[in-house]
């Protein structure tokens, strides 16, 4: 297999939500569930219990269908480094206290030396000015 990919909620969130009217939105599900039809073969999935946590949340139905995703993908540990780093992010960083979770995300990826983080979450995550 090749390279890791930790799959953060935001992904799962564009996997299963429903059709959208906004452009962005749409294309986001588009590109989403295109990378996951044909490239997520050629990596190693991940993700953690903070993504666990959060697919629960929202409409029962869809967080089924999200929850049904995340039982095909490894689950990596939260462990005290994890929570240590994701400290460090928070105090050291342009992240706001509400952003705990996402710093969470940030650290288990780190951590467990995963390759990529994979997620539409571009104002906590996927942010240069962070």
């Amino acid at each position: 297999m090749g390279e890791t990919v930790y799959i953060e909620t935001s992904i799962l969130g564009y996997l299963t939500a429903r059709p959208s009217r906004d452009i962005i939105v749409a294309a986001n599900i588009e590109i989403t569930r295109e990378w996951w039809n044909t490239r997520r073969s050629d990596f190693q999935l991940y993700s953690s219990q903070a993504v666990l946590k959060e697919t629960t949340q929202g409409d029962a139905k869809i967080a089924s269908q999200r929850l049904e995703i995340l039982s095909n993908l490894s689950l990596l540990n939260l462990n005290q480094s994890v929570l240590d780093l994701a400290e460090q992010f928070l105090g050291r960083s342009n992240l706001p206290a509400k952003a705990d979770v996402d710093a969470i995300h940030i650290a288990v990826a780190t951590v467990h030396g995963m390759d990529y983080l994979l997620t539409w979450n571009c104002k906590h995550i996927a942010n240069a000015q962070i």
